[in-house]
């Protein structure tokens, strides 16, 4: 059944401080509202925010800061301008709970010999809202490979890594010949969806059994956007299932291989977003779920990117203005690239509140940022100004 209930989320990630990571050379304090909508062009960094807590999350986890390191190119490529110019990458992050604030920091150095990394004055403490000030750090003063916080007992280690070892990042680009999505998978395979889609026929085969009021709605969904689906055909064999679907108006039944890439990340994104709570994370991360969708399949994401948002704290990366669009000022966090450094802020609703007072968007404001400053929407501004007195059409 398909629970009409609002469950507020228990924790979120209320704030990060990053040095050195990445093309992140300094980010002090950035406020994460519960549901993030990262903008910025195309090598501006925003994606990097993601990779940081998707490291967290193999970090926190057995033996799995090195597999981290090694997948994603290496100790030196995880130090802003390499290692040689950035020694340490520090990191603070703040959780919040209905009681009170966990905080966790630690550092990481590179380890030539092997070209890793090493962990470092690792620290946590949990700090009671209703006591001022915060409580003192309890410090782990081992080094090694792998993070420490794990081996803790204590109810404050145990919230902070079931937390951050959840992040986890969907990203549906992938649907060359040979992706997963294109594949026959396990039917077993259900429980939750993997971050690439891989495994989507096995989780809608277990919603059309398991959960059928859950199903239909994902298909009506689909229906909303691409009007000639009529249903999904989810037929196992010999333990394997491959992702086919009956179009409207004939009995012709079409395969991964005859479905275009925006239809199949389509699918993707709306069974993801119509899970039942628990097969989804707490922390859900989307690097941007907008490529290959109509306007239209934008803006439904959009909505139920914002419902979702009311039980799991939601980022995304997007370049989108249709997407951008849809949010509100306080959702967003700008990217930009400054001589290889990404620099992320806030729109402030004061400092920008005028121009949506004259009817100006949210992806005007971005976009105004990336292509001149202030004083090319200030020239448009008046301009705007000028036509309204005339009696003229502004936008």
């Amino acid at each position: 059944m398909v629970s009409t209930s609002v469950n507020h989320p228990v924790s979120r990630i209320r704030s990060v401080s990053i040095e050195g990571f990445r093309s992140l050379r300094n980010i002090q304090n950035l406020e994460l509202p519960q549901l993030t909508v990262l903008i910025g062009a195309n090598g501006s960094g925003k994606s990097t925010l993601i990779r940081f807590f998707e490291m967290l999350s193999w970090m926190l986890k057995p033996q799995k800061l090195q597999e981290f390191v090694l997948r994603h190119g290496g100790g030196d490529d995880q130090f802003f301008m390499g290692a040689r110019q950035t020694p340490r990458i520090h990191a603070e992050i703040q959780l919040e709970t209905g009681s009170g604030f966990n905080d966790y920091r630690f550092d990481l150095t590179h380890l030539s010999a092997g070209d890793t990394v090493m962990v470092l004055n690792e620290a946590y403490r949990y700090s009671d809202r209703k006591i001022a000030g915060k409580a003192k750090w309890m410090e782990l003063h081992d080094v090694g490979k792998e993070a420490r916080l794990p081996e803790q007992t204590n109810k404050t280690a145990k919230t902070i890594c079931n937390l951050l070892r959840q992040c986890s990042t969907y990203q549906f680009h992938d649907t060359s010949d040979k992706s997963d999505i294109r594949l026959r998978w396990d039917v077993s395979e259900s429980s939750r969806l993997r971050s690439n889609g891989g495994n989507l026929a096995a989780v809608l085969l277990n919603l059309q059994e398991q959960d059928l009021q859950r199903y239909k709605l994902i298909v009506r969904q689909i229906q909303r956007v691409l009007p000639t689906f009529k249903q999904f055909v989810l037929e196992p064999f010999s333990g394997k299932i491959e992702l086919r679907w009956q179009g409207l108006h004939s009995d012709k039944v079409f395969g991964p291989h005859l479905t275009s890439d925006g239809s199949l990340r389509l699918f993707c994104l709306l069974t993801l977003l119509n899970l039942p709570p628990e097969q989804l994370p707490d922390v859900v991360f989307f690097d941007e779920p907008e490529l290959g969708l109509h306007p239209h399949a934008i803006t439904l994401v959009a909505e139920m990117l914002k419902r979702l948002s009311k039980t799991r704290q939601i980022f995304i990366a997007t370049q989108s203005p249709y997407m951008v669009d849809c949010f509100e000022l306080e959702n967003v966090i700008v990217a930009s690239a400054n001589d290889g450094e990404t620099v992320l802020h806030n729109l402030p609703r004061e400092q920008y509140q005028q121009w949506l007072e004259d009817d100006y968007l949210l992806s005007d404001i971005w976009l105004q940022q990336a292509v001149g400053g202030l004083a090319w929407l200030g020239d448009r501004y008046q301009v705007n100004r000028e036509s309204r007195a005339d009696g003229e059409p502004t936008r």
